[in-house]
């Protein structure tokens, strides 16, 4: 070890200071150099080569053999890990390359066959399948809009007129809480007003960092969620809406957007959440188990023994048609099949979620179970989830969704209403 000198008068040489202080001060030994080494060690692993310090006993030949070995060993470990990483890679890199192809393809057909011809194409076998493998990129704003239609006759030239008038009311409300915050302000004011919706607006796709303030879609999604609480003051804002509508935004021009949203939100299963219909959802919540209960029975039997009814996670699921859910990407091609099957489908993609995680859901109790399905694992993919929704059967007997929920709609009692607790209040 190298011994660190006290300093020395600038005057008194070493033999004069060990004469005084007593102490023998002596040099720090050479550091002995590595033998039969061809390269330097690059790791800690590699000290088991190095020859002992001279100041003690040298390895012995056994002990020299032994050391190498262990060292030989973990560096062929190290190696078949490294070629095993490699080979992920490259398959990784290959069904990403086949997955581009794909969607190439895909989109050469879809521009060329299918929308040009979308009327007589779009219920075709052949369409259905193409569509339930995602829709490309590229016509994806396309195809949703066309599939979710425009019965409400929205034009871009409507669209701006309540957009103006949304500015109207944001720069009234801003006047008449800066002098009073609540006095002569409307509940429905408050709704429509600047500061509930940014505040929404603040936590839709925080990591995308697109939609808050200062992000290139800020403005827009603003201008979106504000003149649809002009066009529908009877729903007004509702949190929620503005992750549907950030979605649409990353997919469609500003107007088409909203025309979109407008009519996304008009159908009955968005209409009856937004508006907080009770006797609606609750309907929807006993349809969809109807079909829990035929699908995963044994999970089914484990959530009733808990009193765990499906209002506690399929309303956040449903506000936000599973974008706040699921990763971006796999949202999407949820949307996708939405469009394609309607309303059934996001009870079915419900049902998916709860199959892929039904073996760690059955070791959990009420709290672990809401809080897993209120935030579901990031690492979700598209292949495992698409698996569990396809194996899901959408029929009950010899009854569809439609007709169950028709049923439903019939049957169910007015004491029901009391059923969910969590739409007692």
């Amino acid at each position: 070890m190298m011994m660190h000198l006290p300093q020395l008068p600038e005057k008194l040489g070493l033999q004069e200071y060990e004469a005084r202080t007593g102490r023998t001060c002596k040099p720090p030994p050479q550091s002995s150099r590595r033998k039969n080494f061809e390269f330097e060690p690059l790791s800690t692993t590699a000290l088991i080569l190095e020859d002992r310090p001279s100041n003690l006993p040298a390895k012995s030949v056994e002990e020299a053999l032994r050391h190498r070995q262990e060292y030989d060993e973990m560096v062929a470990e190290a190696k078949k890990r490294e070629i095993k990483e490699a080979h992920k890679r490259k398959r990784i890199m290959k069904e990403r390359f086949k997955q581009e192809e794909n969607i190439a393809s895909a989109m050469v057909i879809w521009i060329n066959e299918i929308l040009p011809n979308w009327e007589v194409m779009r219920s075709t076998r052949r369409v259905r399948e193409l569509w339930w493998q995602g829709l490309p990129p590229s016509v994806r704003g396309k195809v949703w809009s066309l599939a979710v239609g425009n019965e409400l006759n929205i034009t871009p030239e409507l669209y701006e007129i309540f957009l103006s008038r949304a500015k109207e009311r944001w720069k009234s409300f801003s006047e008449t809480s800066s002098e009073n915050d609540t006095e002569g302000v409307s509940v429905a004011d408050r709704e429509a007003s600047l500061e509930l919706i940014k505040l929404d607006i603040s936590r839709t796709f925080p990591s995308l960092y697109i939609f808050q303030k200062g992000g290139p879609y800020h403005d827009v999604l603003h201008s979106i969620l504000g003149a649809y609480t002009c066009y529908r003051p009877d729903v007004g804002y509702v949190q929620g809406m503005s992750f549907i509508a950030a979605v649409l935004i990353l997919n469609l021009e500003e107007a088409d957007a909203f025309i979109a949203f407008a009519n996304l939100l008009n159908k009955p299963c968005q209409l009856a959440f937004f508006r907080v219909d009770h006797s609606m959802m609750l309907k929807y919540f006993a349809t969809f188990e109807v079909f829990f209960e035929e699908n995963l029975s044994k999970l089914f039997l484990h959530f009733k023994s808990y009193s765990l009814t499906p209002d506690i996670y399929l309303i956040d699921w449903i506000f936000t048609l599973y974008s706040k859910s699921l990763p971006l990407d796999l949202a999407c091609r949820v949307w996708d099949v939405f469009c394609r099957d309607g309303e059934e489908f996001l009870f079915r993609t419900g049902l998916g979620i709860l199959r892929l995680y039904e073996d760690i859901l059955l070791q959990m109790d009420f709290i672990h179970i809401a809080q897993f399905l209120t935030k579901l694992p990031e690492d979700i993919t598209s292949e495992k989830l698409f698996s569990c929704i396809a194996a899901i059967q959408m029929q009950n007997s010899t009854k569809k969704w439609t007709q169950v929920f028709a049923s439903v709609m019939k049957d169910i009692k007015e004491g029901d209403k009391n059923s969910s607790p969590a739409l007692k209040s």
